[in-house]
């Protein structure tokens, strides 16, 4: 989908718990060692310590990153830029590179009531398992969750 017609529709409330998803250029598996992950997720908790959002949770797969999180501040569009922006310029200076790493645009979605909030939850930390990467929930290295 183009990220024109992911854009329509898209508001930014504060106190709204979202779920970011954000993929890598050509699914470039980038994230693969702790010094790569650390790249995303250093900008994670830069816009937490911020007080621009409060992460719920968040897992960095190779190709991909999804964050749930309650927007503090900001808007969604900025805070994405800011992740990815960031991430990049700290991922190309370690590789010593100037690649592009992200695609154009990311996927959100609004919670909107605890069965999703759980439901969504769920879906993070069951991503490694599903992709092979771990056997079981907390197995993974590069997620994260608030409840664990």
């Amino acid at each position: 989908m183009s990220s024109h017609r992911l854009r329509l529709g898209r508001r930014s409330i504060i106190g709204q718990v979202y779920v970011l998803t954000t993929t890598t250029h050509q699914r470039d598996r980038l994230f693969d060692s702790d010094a790569t992950v650390a790249c995303v997720t250093d900008q994670l908790r830069y816009i937490e310590d911020r007080g621009l959002a409060q992460s719920f949770e968040w897992v960095v797969m190779p190709d991909h990153v999804h964050w749930m999180f309650e927007l503090r501040a900001s808007d969604l569009a900025g805070i994405a830029r800011r992740l990815k922006s960031s991430s990049s310029l700290a991922l190309n200076r370690m590789r010593g590179c100037q690649k592009t790493v992200w695609q154009p645009g990311y996927f959100d979605h609004a919670v909107r009531a605890e069965e999703s909030l759980v439901r969504q939850a769920v879906y993070i930390v069951g991503n490694p398992i599903r992709a092979g990467l771990a056997t079981q929930v907390g197995e993974y290295p590069y997620a994260w969750s608030l409840w664990s």
